[in-house]
């Protein structure tokens, strides 16, 4: 029939996640509880194991559940692609070599000592072979980077030794599925020359990647950012992420690293916190439809058949990641509140353990009865994960009551400077000559390239996007000054920001007198209107130098300025007249 609607399965799917993301965020937010446990729970109930089960006698169901989870796992894995492309934006090659101790050492150590203890384990215990004994213990040596870096975070020092041995598993991926490729008891020699090929083929990818784009992002960028269209810079970010993931994927690498790859070259330009901003939700959806599909995978039945079995073993694997973790921060000389939270965070497996035990499943390894028990193993450990988060927090204020805040942690409190032009540039001038921090914020890419060539410190943003202001650390900001020339939305930033942050010094630049007022009722704690002021000083001095006398075109300007303060006064709403020159050039303007 001409205009019928057929919801197809993948129709029906999106709506079953758009749902649950308008139920689980805000509900969730509201008992501040962490939505990835919400997410999890969804992917649960929705299930094909759990109302997904009923829906043959139940057929309504259909549209309210998620019947066949693989037809998610596109969406999954390009959520944890854009969550590593989140952490190189965060990251910088700059930061990332500082980390290389930390990923190379650390990361090294423990993905290493876990592996070949639980490894140990497996061949002496269970009598599996040794390279079924190794494939499980390297498996579960793995924790997530979907879950743990969005808890932790990347600049504290839980997220910085965190991210370390993240990264170090990441990279650790590929070799080690080729490795139990060639294991294999149907292996060929071609496991190892295949590994090698990918090595080769991989370390090209990677050198293009970078060289090509020192060169070509800044200008793809900066090129989107003239458009002032937030949909072409959205399209470019997706096109860099996306390209970047492809070529590692083509070389044998794994798509994250092509992520991880192009959010550190993004990061190397002014445009990082843009991108950051606009990808911002399309990550956290994306990392909600991953989150779905571990609950999915969860048979709440088959635990309860085998409970006593996967609780020994839960918590087990959970109980000696923590002590190993902790144990390797603890001698490489990080605090015991440090050690304590970091070992308890990574303690559980991760979405890289499913890969792995799927990969050794294939290859014929691990029979499929114990990959199956200990992808029930991994699923139930991510889901505690962020139950794990705060019990490391909880142990940390024991073990050391009260640890200092690191440097990084504190945030620079520095004026934030709205607009690049000429008002602005004078106004960083200013505080430099008094040695006051600032940051100057504009979304002209060509006024930033110049100001960062003229020594300013400066970076590209929207100033609209409150997303833009909360990453310069407006939180901690002193003072605000708003210098562009654009009357409707100095108003309506001067708005927001009185609303979200009631105590903060916000200086505007005015057009005119009844701006100025404007502004004031927006909430603007000093609003300077330039033509007055220039005005007035022209006329002082082509009174004086006509030959007036000096004092009478004083009082004279004086006075005028008087009757603008009090317009703006009444039209502003003000319980007193505003400060428009400071108290120090006359008494009158105190």
């Amino acid at each position: 029939m001409a205009g019928e609607l057929t919801l197809s399965p993948v129709m029906s799917d999106a709506l079953v996640i758009l749902g649950a993301a308008g139920i689980v965020i805000p509900v969730f937010a509201r008992f501040r509880i962490t939505p990835i446990i919400g997410f999890i729970l969804i992917g649960i109930l929705v299930g094909p194991y759990g109302l997904g089960a009923m829906v043959e006698r139940h057929e309504w169901l259909y549209w309210v559940t998620i019947s066949d989870p693989d037809r998610l796992t596109p969406f999954a894995d390009f959520g944890i692609i854009l969550l590593l492309f989140a952490i190189g934006l965060e990251l910088s090659f700059n930061r990332l070599w500082q980390l290389r101790k930390l990923v190379f050492g650390l990361g090294s150590l423990e993905l290493l000592i876990i592996g070949s203890i639980s490894a140990m384990f497996f061949g002496y215990y269970s009598g599996m072979s040794n390279t079924a004994a190794l494939a499980l213990g390297f498996a579960l040596a793995f924790s997530s980077t979907a879950i743990v870096l969005p808890i932790s975070g990347t600049k504290s020092p839980v997220g910085r030794a965190a991210l370390s041995m993240l990264l170090f598993e990441d990279i650790m991926i590929v070799p080690i599925i080729f490795i139990l490729g060639a294991l294999a008891p149907n292996a060929q020699d071609g496991g190892v020359a295949g590994l090698t090929t990918t090595l080769i083929q991989g370390g090209i990818v990677i050198a293009v990647l970078l060289v090509a784009g020192r060169f070509a992002l800044p200008r793809l960028f900066g090129q989107a950012a003239r458009t002032k269209s937030p949909e072409l810079f959205l399209a470019a970010s997706l096109l860099v992420v996306i390209g970047a993931s492809l070529a590692t994927s083509v070389a044998g690498l794994s798509p994250i690293v092509g992520a991880l790859i192009a959010g550190l070259l993004i990061a190397e330009t002014e445009y990082h916190g843009e991108v950051e901003t606009i990808m911002e939700p399309f990550k956290g959806l994306a990392l909600g439809v991953f989150l779905i599909t571990i609950g999915m995978s969860i048979d709440l039945t088959d635990i309860w058949r085998n409970l006593g079995e996967i609780t020994v073993a839960v918590i087990g694997v959970l109980v000696f990641k923590a002590i190993v973790t902790g144990t390797l921060l603890r001698m490489m000389g990080a605090r015991k509140s440090t050690a304590a939270e970091t070992g308890v965070l990574m303690a559980s497996p991760s979405e890289t353990s499913l890969i792995v035990l799927a990969a050794a499943t294939s290859a014929l390894v691990i029979d499929e009865d114990t990959a199956q028990f200990w992808e029930v193993v991994t699923a139930i450990g991510l889901t505690v994960t962020p139950l794990l988060a705060r019990l490391g927090r909880v142990i940390a204020r024991r073990v050391e009551p009260t640890p200092d805040l690191a440097e990084e942690e504190r945030e620079e409190a520095r004026t934030i400077i709205v607009g690049g032009g000429r008002v602005g540039r004078m106004v960083a001038d200013m505080m430099t000559v008094h040695d006051q921090p600032y940051i100057m914020l504009d979304s002209n890419p060509d006024l930033i390239d110049q100001a960062k060539r003229d020594g300013y410190r400066a970076t590209f943003g929207d100033a609209a996007r409150g997303q833009a202001l909360s990453r310069l650390g407006l939180a901690n900001a002193p003072a605000i000054v708003l210098t562009m020339d654009e009357p409707v939305l100095a108003q309506r930033l001067v708005g927001k920001l009185r609303v979200n942050h009631p105590d903060l010094l916000i200086v505007a630049r005015a057009r005119d007198t009844d701006h100025a007022a404007a502004l004031y009722r927006a909430g603007a704690s000093h609003a300077v209107p330039e033509t007055l002021e220039s005005s007035l000083q022209l006329s002082e001095a082509a009174l004086v130098n006509i030959g007036v006398a000096m004092g009478p075109v004083i009082a004279s300007i004086h006075e005028k300025r008087d009757q603008y303060r009090e317009q703006i006064e009444v039209k502003g709403g003000l319980n007193a007249k505003p400060k428009l020159r400071t108290s120090s050039l006359s008494p009158e303007d105190g």
